[in-house]
């Protein structure tokens, strides 16, 4: 089974890398648009503000450089991961109202009240969910509302979301949606439900201290 299948369905819960700048020479599709679902654009800049998100939240949550520096070196494909969650979350949102699958305020309320529990409190399950994630706290909520409308798709079919009819549903769904991403960023493979990585010599990635590697 695809690897991405195995974990538990954090679909926003990719904790990467040092925020890479991409550059590219080439012509986009759809000029300032890092990826369409839907016919809907995410924007380059809305992919780079939930990058910054992330990074002004592990900033935050440690006491001094050398702990910030450990963060973004246990880290290397940000930018790209955070576009896949975006992305992923859409085509889900498809395969749910699909379903006739939704999520109630009490729901969720529930359910966060239940992993509050778990984690010792609403500020631990903040921290378990940056650390472990990637999830700043202003994401927190929207992010476990996709677990659980996760969680009760799964349930509407008759499985988990580790097996494949689940995520037959959400391939059917990327093929409905037609997901086009920006080349710079790779491309949707519809059957893995899952962004990969395209062959793009001309693409390179600038990190925010200004040094070339090869991405990632």
């Amino acid at each position: 089974m695809h690897r991405r299948r195995r974990t538990a369905f954090v679909l926003s819960a990719v904790i990467a890398a040092a925020a890479p700048l991409l550059t590219a020479c080439g012509n986009d599709a759809h000029p300032g648009a890092a990826a369409v679902v839907g016919g809907e654009r995410i924007t380059v800049s809305q992919l780079e503000n939930r990058v910054d998100e992330v990074r002004r939240a592990q900033r935050a949550a440690v006491s001094d450089e050398a702990q910030y520096a450990q963060a973004i070196a246990q880290t290397g494909t940000l930018t790209r991961d955070t576009l896949h969650s975006m992305v992923l979350d859409e085509v889900l949102h498809g395969a749910a109202k699909d379903a006739g699958v939704s999520v109630t305020r009490k729901e969720m309320q529930t359910f966060r009240g239940e992993l509050e529990k778990q984690a010792g409190g609403a500020k631990g399950l903040e921290t378990a969910w940056l650390q472990q994630y990637g999830i700043p706290p202003e994401r927190l909520d929207e992010n476990l509302r996709v677990q659980l409308e996760a969680q009760k798709l799964a349930t509407a079919l008759g499985t988990d979301t580790t097996q494949q009819p689940f995520w037959q549903a959400l391939s059917k769904a990327s093929k409905e949606l037609g997901v086009d991403l920006n080349p710079r960023y790779g491309s949707w493979d519809v059957e893995k439900v899952s962004r990969v990585d395209a062959e793009t010599p001309w693409v390179r990635e600038v990190t925010n201290t200004g040094q070339e590697q090869q991405p990632a």
